[in-house]
């Protein structure tokens, strides 16, 4: 190590400690210099803008020897699904798209995971249900029932479907720039606080989330399952499975098949698509709007006091690796109410362990979350009392301490939420 980078091999213990201190300078400065390097130009930045906000048509002229949109996708540019706020943030019901899981078989024993198009550029090509259904039929005597004494086999059906809500990008820069080492920490300490509370036979305590680890080692950050460890890499998907846009790192879908075409032209250079990541790793991070009454600013500040005092801030945290104001924990956690029938419906092929079950969903961030209804992945939560009641199973025990606040503290905490702001246009 000390021979490639041009230093004699220390001698003794002080020479290696002063070794060491330098070859840390060395890769600060480095570190120092790539980052100022690779900072994106202003030019690049509003290409980056054009490019998101630009209505993609079949045979587009900026796709060069792609095809353009399609053949299968569920909007026509970025901000049709990201606008609220401002251009970047969330959206409606609307614009939701139809997801599912298909889950691990003796045939096909990995899972996976795809999208049912709202849109293709040929009716031929249109995706449905019963698309989905032909690539994955029901397994005839596939899963075990067990009740009692009793083991019935019995149909297996392995597509899940579920709904995805548009996802808000403020701050998405700032998110990329979260060290991995920074999410398991705070899960560390997470779980340690949990274990003493244990040990204090106190069993109300918040359990700690999992940590999405990728099949490479790598931390999941983005996507509501935290599918992906870099914003890169959620454009990219992005690009290709919402707008049917083949990029270097990802192609877009087979109409029908769910799958990439690998055989796909590019429709975006690798210019317009590092443009396009410039401009989404800048856009703004959501901004706090503090009242100017006294009156309401103490309401505000009793509402934050009670995030924390009611259990909120145990998922929600509110800072995490320097980033102020980010309010999540980047982790998997399930907030269902499970009812116990007195079954147990597992198939003979369970999910594996690093995978997320299908109850699981990454903790949003909350910043800029008075801009960003609906909530949960499913936009399932039209306000944000809704969602706080919403919080069950992992959560169910700070649903139950907000239940018990008086009126007031519950008005108090919601009006602290609302002054998480979207940034300003």
């Amino acid at each position: 190590m000390f021979r490639s980078a041009g230093i004699r091999p220390p001698q003794t213990v002080t020479q290696y400690c002063f070794a060491g201190i330098a070859m840390g300078a060395i890769w600060l400065a480095e570190s120092a210099v790539v980052a100022w390097y690779c900072q994106p130009t202003e030019a690049q930045i509003a290409h980056g803008r054009a490019l998101f906000e630009h209505k993609w048509t079949e045979n587009d002229p900026l796709s060069g020897k792609g095809d353009g949109l399609g053949p299968v996708f569920n909007a026509t540019s970025c901000v049709e699904c990201h606008f609220q706020g401002t251009v970047g943030g969330a959206g409606p019901n609307k614009f939701n798209v139809k997801t599912f899981e298909i889950l691990p078989t003796k045939k096909e024993p990995l899972p996976l995971s795809g999208v049912v198009h709202a849109s293709a550029v040929r009716p031929d090509l249109l995706e449905s249900a019963s698309t989905v259904r032909r690539h994955n039929p029901i397994v005839k005597n596939g899963m075990k029932v067990i009740g009692g004494c009793r083991i019935d086999i019995v149909d297996f059906d392995p597509i899940h479907y579920d709904t995805s809500n548009t996802p808000a990008l403020f701050g998405a820069g700032q998110i990329d720039k979260i060290r991995e080492v920074a999410i398991r920490g705070q899960s560390l300490r997470r779980s340690v606080t949990s274990l003493t509370r244990e040990f204090d036979l106190d069993f109300k305590s918040t359990p700690t989330g999992r940590v999405r680890i990728l099949p490479d080692g790598r931390i999941g950050k983005f996507g509501w399952k935290a599918q992906f460890a870099t914003l890169k890499e959620f454009v990219a998907a992005a690009c290709a499975g919402e707008l049917g846009l083949s990029n270097h790192l990802r192609k877009q879908h087979v109409a029908q098949e769910y799958r990439e075409d690998t055989d796909a032209e590019l429709d975006m250079t690798r210019q317009q698509f590092a443009a396009l990541v410039a401009y989404v790793e800048t856009i703004p991070a959501p901004r706090r709007e503090r009242p100017s009454d006294a009156t309401q600013t103490t309401v505000v500040e009793r509402g934050e006091a009670l995030f924390s005092s009611v259990g909120c801030a145990d998922c929600h945290i509110p800072d995490l690796d320097g980033t102020q104001g980010i309010y999540s924990d980047f982790s998997l956690h399930s907030l269902t109410d499970e009812a116990n029938d007195g079954y147990s419906k597992v198939p003979d092929v369970p999910l594996p362990d690093d995978h997320p079950k299908l109850n699981e969903w990454k903790t949003p961030a909350l910043w800029g979350v008075a801009d960003s209804a609906p909530y949960f992945h499913d936009g399932g939560s039209p306000d944000l009392p809704s969602a706080i009641e919403r919080h069950g199973g992992a959560a169910r025990h700070v649903r139950e301490k907000y239940r018990a606040l008086p009126q007031p503290d519950q008005q108090a905490l919601v009006s602290f939420l609302k002054t998480l702001r979207a940034p300003l246009p």
